[in-house]
């Protein structure tokens, strides 16, 4: 037996992977464990966990491998502070405390954080930030042979990087070195925008449909120089992120018309139509690089992997636009993924030993993380005072969640593995009828307590998918990072008038609640949908609960969005579950088995109590 664990740390969203010979077997992101969102410390919960579920101690490893090499990430901050003194020096103040107490020495790091004793085995490896995407991309991916692209904010010195996978080797052959940067040109209008960077990239994604792409010609005139084959350069005297600790600058301010939206105060058209343009402008460069690959490639199918993997609406474009057959994304595409690569780039680059395609992916459903049997879930129900209704009939179980959804009640989700990424897929969702008009604003306003304009998202039956988005056929969408089009025959007509004035509404929360289709609460306002198709295989519960749920309404699709209130990580265990439940209005829980409802629960959190839980998690 072989055993690798890989980890990620110290930059945003840090985690750790395991692997045995050669198969994924746990993968969890710290910010799961601590609760803190986007948390960048050494896994040492995630680590934990990766060796409790395998039954492993540290001393059982044979590699331990971080997603990155550090010395030359280093060496760009040294030459970048060089590059741009003595402007930059504030930045490079703040930055080195942390380089001299944690990354510069970060193979002791790593042996106290993974608990590796003076005799232990285990082997330090260090991959290439690049290489460790691309890995996370193709080893799991269900193809032979792939084009690969990865696409980020910046790695040690890549931005961005093109290349193929065989077998069980990848190849990276062509690269972009920071500064220039599609992830940072992104990043640079989410800061400007007044969202925060690192995680609010996807809140201006969804602002982008309410806009018009009138900014489009301004920044590929001033902002970036992109070729026909996708390559770019970016004029740096518009941008502040090598030299200062804000991401734009004067002449970028002058060019847009201000100084950058400050943090929740009120969105006006010009962030709309900013949103749309550097959302415009990225599709376009994505659909570039991506034809280019191809042709020099030859590949009909491609993965891709990094923080721009996780533009849904590029992938959707990409696929829909571009030249190849098949698409699949890593699910965990931003930094917590380059763990997983890290352990298969050893496996399978390092140690050469074979690998096979497996015909849906090697992911698991990217359930990856702690489950919690069904007596454990009773004891914590127990400890809580909470009472709830077990059900021995899993059928049953969906029947009855399916007729709370038919009455249009907000569930709470939580079954069997964590999702390792970004996204709910189906262990850790809230729960709603996507054919309601009002319950797009019930969730925002009353359950997640976010930014009215924010779309949810859809899970179907896969069987039924083509039904009711436009996919190519036989594409999936497993791990929600592809966008389509609600199908036609599934669309409302809306009177031409009334569009008009809709569409120059200030107000988001009309324009998003106008119903486009027959499930409003996912079609967004460029009657788009980020799609999860749902199987029996990745996800048996689900499916069935869906299919409870197409019996009974004839819709094989529920509104899908993670456990959480804003500005909280995603729930973890039952304990984290039930308090999210008790602190907001949705209608029931189901723990695994055991359906909550909350008339019949003997606890719930007052007002104060309730206040006190929101308060802990900071606006993002």
């Amino acid at each position: 037996m072989t055993a690798i664990l890989g980890i990620s740390a110290f930059y945003h969203d840090s985690a750790a992977a395991l692997v045995i010979d050669g198969q994924i077997t746990a993968a969890a992101q710290e910010e799961r464990f601590t609760r803190q969102k986007h948390d960048p410390e050494f896994p040492v919960n995630a680590v934990a966990y990766c060796l409790r579920e395998a039954g492993l101690r540290a001393d059982d490893l044979d590699y331990v491998a971080f997603y990155e090499k550090p010395l030359v990430k280093f060496e760009r901050l040294l030459e970048t502070y060089l590059a741009f003194a003595p402007e930059g020096f504030r930045s490079f103040r703040e930055a080195l405390p942390v380089w001299l107490k944690n990354k510069l020495y970060l193979p002791q790091a790593i042996r106290q954080g993974v608990g590796l004793g003076g005799a232990a085995r285990a082997k330090l490896v260090f991959t290439e930030h690049h290489e460790s995407h691309a890995a996370s991309a193709f080893f799991p991916s269900p193809y032979e042979q792939a084009a690969i692209l990865t696409l980020d904010g910046v790695g040690e010195w890549t931005t961005t990087a093109k290349g193929v996978g065989s077998g069980n080797t990848i190849r990276l052959t062509e690269r972009i070195r920071f500064p220039h940067s599609l992830g940072l040109l992104y990043s640079a209008f989410t800061y400007y925008c007044g969202f925060k960077v690192n995680s609010g990239e996807y809140k201006l994604m969804g602002l982008a449909p309410y806009g018009r792409p009138r900014f489009a010609e301004a920044i590929t005139t001033h902002l970036i120089d992109l070729k026909p084959d996708g390559s770019f350069r970016l004029d740096m005297a518009y941008f502040r992120y090598c030299q200062g600790l804000t991401m734009t600058g004067p002449r970028f301010h002058a060019l847009f018309g201000g100084p950058p939206r400050r943090p929740e105060s009120d969105l006006d058209q010009r962030h709309m139509d900013l949103a749309a343009s550097i959302q415009a402008v990225t599709e376009e460069a994505v659909l570039r690089i991506g034809r280019d690959l191809h042709a020099r490639s030859g590949m009909k199918n491609l993965v891709l992997a990094g923080g721009v993997a996780l533009n849904c609406v590029a992938n959707g474009r990409l696929l829909r636009d571009g030249p190849y057959e098949s698409i699949w994304i890593q699910p965990a595409a931003g930094d917590a993924g380059g763990a997983l690569g890290a352990a298969l780039f050893v496996w399978h680059q390092l140690m050469n030993r074979p690998r096979r395609a497996a015909p849906l992916d090697s992911q698991n459903g990217s359930f990856l993380g702690p489950r919690f049997d069904p007596d454990e879930i009773d004891a914590i129900l127990k400890n809580l005072g909470v009472a709830g209704r077990r059900f021995h009939d899993e059928a049953e179980l969906f029947e009855a969640v399916a007729a709370l959804l038919a009455e249009e009640k907000i569930i709470g989700w939580f079954q069997g593995r964590m999702e390792f990424g970004p996204r709910a897929l189906g262990a850790r969702s809230i729960l709603g009828d996507p054919r309601s008009a009002r319950m797009q604003a019930d969730l925002n306003l009353k359950i997640k307590f976010r930014e009215s304009f924010r779309p949810f998202a859809p899970c179907v039956l896969a069987e039924h998918s083509h039904e009711w988005f436009d996919l190519k056929p036989g594409q999936e969408s497993p791990y929600m990072l592809l966008v389509a089009p609600v199908h036609e025959s599934r669309r409302a007509p809306i009177d031409p008038e009334q569009q008009r004035v809709m569409a120059a509404d200030p107000d988001l929360r009309r324009r998003v609640n106008i119903v486009r289709s027959t499930i409003p609460a996912v079609t967004h306002v460029d009657d788009s949908a980020r799609v999860q198709t749902v199987d029996a295989v990745r996800n048996p519960r689900l499916h069935g609960l869906l299919s409870a749920f197409h019996r009974r309404t004839g819709c094989p699709v529920l509104v899908n969005t993670s456990f959480n209130v804003r500005g909280e990580p995603i729930v973890g265990t039952p304990e984290d579950a039930y308090r999210c439940f008790a602190a907001t209005e949705m209608d029931a829980l189901v723990l695994g088995d055991t359906l909550v409802v909350k008339d019949d629960s003997r606890q719930v959190l007052d007002g104060a109590s309730r206040l006190d839980y929101l308060s802990r998690f900071p606006l993002d």
